[in-house]
């Protein structure tokens, strides 16, 4: 204990952190604030002490899944927020040099863990996505968007926050009847049926996950929109072989984190020849508010294998390459985190069905990764971005009125 005890004297000044070892040590670390957490932890056995300090990236997360930590009340979202918002990503202060060390492991090992080949991507969306659509439709809203809504009103519930966010993004698509849209990554269908309802356009939807696709079709059948909005096992790579020039507007939401920078200009190249010469692309992605980094290793672990966070100067060096103009950059700041609590307390409520159905250790995986990642969002380095694109100048009105215009129509619909 003593070691940590040591890390954490300086890592916690606010709210109260309650240590209770094996032997029944008890630690305690900051001072009770009014609004911050006031959590205690216990270390069950010697064994997760010595797992958490060899490998902090991973011990903490994978002595939680297995039992050797635990929180009570379980309160994983109060441990991981105390531990952030005491060292918050914001923090003031003199800018230092960057470690040289750390900067070149980071260059030479990232892409490494980012080589998204055609047969790998399909394996590492399967690893997620295919674990149940009964699994997400416990928590996800409605519709079943599984990326970070638009709250417009933050008194707005999950699916209101959900349809603003579709509301938004067809909103900077400028759709017209009759046009030809692709949407890349996308999930169960909901943001595809979404723009045919609302705009009466032809949507080609293209997935990774044989889940994702089975449910896809199925909603678009059961809307009698089966003619006008398709759904289809491919890999954006394959398509842009197949259909060059052919689709007025692209739309991509939580799918480029999932690209890996190997394969950046890879993506861009293949949206900017899928569309048309005066087409428009909406990309909504999670970021980061610096520099770019690295995946954290849980998360590359045991949630999203391949998958990167990309910086915006990253997205835009890739997307300028082939001539795609950045004329609408939007950092939704604090949306994802408000998004994330929302489905954190939805995993939460649903705990017995999730630990019946797939365990204790898969419910505790998943609560630390959503706890982990609405932390990231409020106190840590995360964003999510939504770049629109065009490849003609003259595309799109000359100023953004038209984006609130649009989402008040769609909202009548």
């Amino acid at each position: 204990m003593s070691i940590l005890d040591r890390i954490l004297r300086g890592k916690i000044r606010y709210g109260r952190l309650t240590i209770i070892s094996h032997d029944g040590e008890t630690s305690h670390y900051g001072e009770r604030v009014a609004g911050w957490p006031d959590v205690t932890l216990r270390l069950q056995s010697s064994s997760a002490v010595r797992r958490i300090l060899l490998n902090p990236r991973l011990g903490m997360g994978e002595s939680y899944m297995d039992g050797g930590v635990s929180v009570d009340d379980d309160d994983i979202m109060g441990f991981v927020e105390l531990i952030r918002r005491n060292n918050p990503w914001e923090n003031g202060g003199e800018i230092g040099d960057p470690k040289p060390l750390r900067k070149l492991l980071g260059q030479i090992l990232s892409p490494l863990t980012q080589l998204n080949s055609l047969a790998n991507s399909k394996s590492n969306v399967a690893h997620h996505y295919d674990v149940s659509n009964d699994f997400y439709q416990m928590w996800l809203d409605e519709d079943m968007q599984y990326s970070c809504a638009y709250w417009s009103e933050a008194d707005a519930t999950l699916d209101q926050a959900q349809m603003a966010k579709k509301a938004h993004i067809a909103a900077k698509l400028a759709l017209e009847p009759g046009q030809k849209i692709l949407d890349i990554g996308c999930g169960w269908g909901g943001m595809a049926l979404y723009l045919n309802r609302v705009a009466d356009v032809e949507v080609l939807g293209i997935t990774l996950s044989e889940e994702q696709l089975k449910l896809a079709r199925e909603r678009a059948e059961a809307a009698g929109v089966s003619d006008k909005v398709h759904f289809e096992l491919l890999d954006y790579r394959v398509l842009a072989k197949r259909a060059p020039g052919y689709f007025d507007r692209i739309v991509s939401v939580g799918m480029f984190e999932h690209v890996g920078v190997p394969q950046f200009d890879t993506f861009f190249r293949a949206c900017a020849n899928l569309l048309k010469d005066d087409g428009v692309m909406l990309l909504h992605t999670i970021g980061r508010l610096g520099k770019p980094g690295s995946t954290d290793a849980f998360t590359r672990k045991y949630i999203f294998p391949g998958g990167y966070i990309p910086a915006l100067s990253e997205t835009l060096a890739a997307s300028e390459k082939v001539k795609l103009i950045h004329s609408d950059i939007e950092n939704l700041r604090l949306h994802y985190a408000m998004t994330l609590r929302e489905w954190y307390a939805r995993v939460r409520a649903n705990r017995d069905d999730i630990i019946t159905q797939y365990g204790e250790r898969f419910y505790r995986m998943w609560i630390f990764y959503l706890a982990g990642a609405t932390a990231a969002f409020e106190w840590g380095g995360m964003c999510n971005y939504q770049i629109q694109y065009i490849r003609n100048r003259r595309s799109l009105p000359i100023t953004r009125d038209y984006i609130g215009e649009a989402e008040c129509q769609s909202s009548k619909i």
